[in-house]
């Protein structure tokens, strides 16, 4: 697996979200954001997340569908509970996944991160293959994008407090921290 100089994955399924543009500075690559997501909400698999990153979510098909399906909202990648990954937005293009946002004293998140969606929830654990390829890609993410560090990765909940939760107490940020540094995850 590598990336790619268009800033896409190799290896993984591609599924291109509409809901990207142009960063405004292609060389500020700088912050990781972990979110958490599942559709309907508690509920792991189907195609839900990818209808919803591709604007084709039906608000029949579930009660809460029909407040979400207007959003416009993306992530770069989203690794399944079995550690299966869909990217939706180059790496070096800006997804919309981080909303209103703060981090160390700056705006607009979108700008400079790269948003990584796991599937799960803020009451249960992530799973093993989860960590794992999320510490495999993100060590890719370090050395092509040296302006990411282990100090700037986020959740969600770190750069809009308040607002959302995700990734939720039940992410284990030692153990991704200790596979980044080279320990088995």
């Amino acid at each position: 697996m590598r990336i790619t100089p268009e800033g896409r994955l190799t290896g993984v399924s591609q599924c291109p979200s509409p809901n990207q543009d142009a960063r405004p500075d292609p060389q500020d690559i700088s912050l990781l954001v972990v979110h958490g997501i599942s559709l309907p909400p508690g509920r792991f698999g189907g195609p839900h997340v990818r209808e919803l990153f591709c604007n084709a979510l039906d608000p029949a098909a579930h009660p809460f569908f029909a407040e979400i399906c207007e959003l416009r909202v993306s992530a770069h990648l989203f690794i399944r509970r079995d550690g299966r990954m869909i990217q939706f937005v180059p790496f070096s293009r800006r997804a919309w996944h981080a909303g209103q946002s703060v981090f160390d004293g700056r705006e607009r998140c979108n700008d400079f991160s790269v948003g990584i969606e796991l599937e799960g929830r803020d009451d249960c654990r992530y799973t093993g293959s989860q960590y794992r390829q999320l510490s495999r890609v993100t060590r890719l993410l370090l050395r092509v994008y040296p302006g990411i560090t282990p100090e700037r990765i986020a959740g969600h909940s770190d750069i809009a407090p308040g607002r959302k939760t995700d990734p939720g107490p039940h992410f284990d940020w030692h153990r991704f921290h200790a596979a980044l540094a080279g320990s088995r995850a």
